[in-house]
């Protein structure tokens, strides 16, 4: 009787998966069986990747998606729990995971690229933080949304801080204070998504909003992402003043010189992104 030789362990998939779709890059979170929660591996790839974006001028925006049914369920429970053992009970460990994550939702913001965010399923605690971190979103008619961690003594706090800067505050504090989920056509209505679409369908919207962005000069979309969330924490005056010394270093720019004289020729502008 002949002994057949144990088989190697099957690699484990990514847990993020890259391509490039023209000039946008699709980053899907592939953890399905977890609910693709944000474990600290996640978060690290993630981060990288946002990096990476940043600097490959290839790439003129940004799409997350997901496999399966939850978009994201948050923070790895389990990873963390496990870390009750620690001689602190954790304490150390949750500071670092607590300030990577935030990090990483902060990197969406000051990547000059737009990010969109295509949701197809449930989006949770810090799985709809990185929503609202995102510059823009597709949700499927099917999708919802909520910050439930007061359900389990844990109030959504870092999640609030994206949550509170995309929707009203009594919308805000009623999603926090409750955890119930939130449909994705009131999560429209009260502006943390843009466009409620059909279920299975979200990617491609997604895509195909990302792509339409990329078509415009990446110099101006830069410029005007980085005033949009700066000019968000001004008072009104300084906002204006800001916005005011924006406007006139975008004047100078090439591409506004450029997309100037297409419009009054009425010609397609070419943009040299500078």
């Amino acid at each position: 009787m002949s002994v057949q030789p144990a088989r190697p362990p099957s690699p484990e998939p990514p847990i993020l998966l890259r391509e490039i779709v023209g000039s946008v890059a699709v980053l899907t979170l592939n953890r399905p069986a977890a609910r693709n929660s944000l474990s600290e591996a996640m978060i690290g790839q993630l981060h990288a990747s946002f990096n990476a974006i940043a600097e490959d001028k290839r790439i003129r925006a940004a799409v997350i998606a997901a496999n399966g049914p939850a978009f994201s369920a948050g923070h790895d429970m389990k990873e963390l729990t496990a870390r009750r053992t620690d001689p602190d009970r954790g304490r150390a460990y949750f500071a670092e995971l607590m300030n990577a994550c935030s990090a990483m939702m902060q990197a969406i913001v000051h990547l000059p690229k737009p990010v969109v965010a295509a949701v197809q399923g449930i989006a949770t605690a810090a799985g709809c933080q990185l929503v609202a971190s995102c510059d823009l979103a597709i949700a499927s008619e099917a999708a919802s949304f909520a910050t439930p961690g007061v359900d389990i003594g844990l109030f959504c706090s870092t999640p609030m801080v994206a949550l509170s800067r995309n929707v009203p505050r009594k919308q805000a504090m009623e999603m926090l204070l409750t955890g119930e989920p939130v449909p994705a056509q009131r999560a429209r209505e009260i502006g943390l998504v843009n466009r409620v679409v059909a279920a299975g369908t979200e990617r491609d919207v997604a895509i195909a909003l990302a792509q339409q962005v990329a078509l415009k000069s990446a110099y101006t979309v830069k410029l005007g992402k980085e005033a949009f969330y700066r000019q968000a924490e001004m008072s009104l005056a300084d906002a204006y003043r800001y916005a005011a010394e924006v406007m006139t270093e975008n004047m100078m720019a090439r591409d506004a010189e450029e997309g100037i004289g297409a419009f009054i020729e009425k010609r397609a502008p070419t943009w040299r992104d500078e």
